[in-house]
Formats: structure tokens, sequence, C-alpha cells
């Protein structure tokens, strides 16, 4: 099983076992909601754009909701664990769209739960979603008023920031203004740069203020 239908597996799991009306990290969406989101993603090209792009919300929320009136919620997390549309005819997509997108949902519904704990990946898992930091740094953190410079926990750094470079071990990003590097294991770099900055178990270093505007960036792609 690849990981992207393993995170799938276990988040559909989760659903089942904390019912509709469970919170999840995403700001005024119970887990029904994701469920709606994740089918309308993969089945639902056609609301797609409002998932990034302002002007088309309006329409996409309202594809959301009927899926929501159109299934009840088991049937609608049933319909969630099946990859759909093009990721259900080539496989390799899922494996290449997907690992990310579930893990990073997987972590909404679990770290908005009490008790909830980092978990202990495989080791290929956290190296995949290490070189996907890397590689999406500049984009993920494009919207950042300060410099970022994100430092795996064991090793390896990558900086960026609005209108910066990214690679290897140099800063990169903006040519001036405050830095503040953000130290933690590849999920929770991951998590920080997908916008899950209360959430993401990292250590923070630099002026306070820089902190502070960091933490409270809109950041994700």
């Amino acid at each position: 099983m690849t990981h992207a239908r393993g995170e799938r597996t276990a988040l559909c799991d989760l659903f089942d076992r904390l019912g509709p009306d469970a919170p999840t990290l995403c700001e005024g969406w119970t887990t029904y909601d994701l469920a709606a989101h994740l089918v309308l993603r993969e089945r639902r090209p056609d609301a797609m754009g409002g998932i990034g792009i302002s002007a088309l919300a309006g329409y996409t929320a309202s594809v959301q909701n009927g899926l929501k009136a159109r299934h009840p919620y088991p049937e609608l997390v049933g319909i969630a664990r099946r990859p759909g549309g093009v990721y259900g005819l080539l496989p390799f997509l899922d494996k290449a769209v997907n690992t990310l997108e579930f893990f990073v949902h997987h972590e909404d519904v679990r770290r908005a739960q009490p008790g909830w704990e980092p978990r202990e990946l495989p080791a290929d898992l956290d190296e995949l979603i290490w070189k996907r930091v890397s590689a999406g740094a500049r984009i993920m953190l494009r919207r950042s008023p300060v410099r970022l410079v994100l430092r795996r926990a064991g090793g390896g750094a990558v900086g960026g920031a609005v209108g910066g470079a990214v690679g290897g071990v140099a800063l990169g990003g903006a040519r001036e203004g405050a830095k503040v590097q953000v130290t933690g294991t590849a999920q929770e770099l991951l998590l920080f740069c997908f916008g899950r900055q209360e959430h993401a178990r990292v250590e923070l270093t630099g002026d306070d203020a820089a902190v502070s505007r960091a933490t409270e960036a809109r950041l994700g792609f």
C-alpha cells in the first residue's frame, strides 16, 4: 500500500470513529465538512477553483454543502475512501499528489482532538515529506512577511520567503528584513508550511516581533 492510500485509509477510519460533528483544524469545518471537501476535490473538478480562488469560493461551498445534503456521513466517508477522478485512474498521480494532502488532513483531524501526540513515521515517509518541504518551501512561504529558514531536526536547512530563493543551507528569501529560524521534524515543518503554525511542534528562533508575524502569517498553497 502506498503512503497516499495508507493516509487516506487512516483518515477515513478516524472519520468513522469520531462521527460527523468532530472538530478539525480547518477553520469552521467539522469532520463532515472535511469529508465533503475531499470528495469534491476528486470528483467535482468544476468546483475545485474555489479552493484556491476566493472569487469562486461561493460556488465551491455550495457544491460542498450539496454533497453533504445528498450523502449521509457514512456514505460520504465511504466515497472518500476510494480515489476518485484521475486519481482513481492513475495510481501514480494519487501517490504524487495525495500523499501530503491526506497526511495534512489526517493531522487536521488528529490534532483537533484532545491528547494528541506526533506520530512516529516510517523512515521513507519522513524522508519524502522533507523532500517535498524542501522543494515547495518557496511557494508555501511566499506570503510570509519575514524571512524563514526551515531547519530539519537532525540536519538540513532550506531558506525561503516572499520572492526568495530556496536551496541547500543558504538562507535565500527576502533581501532585507527580519529572519526567523523554524526547527522541527519533517512532519512538523510540513504542517507549519501548510499554515498550521499553532499546532506544529516547532522551535522558532528570532526577534520576538518577527516570530509573532511568522506565527500569524497565512502560509501554504
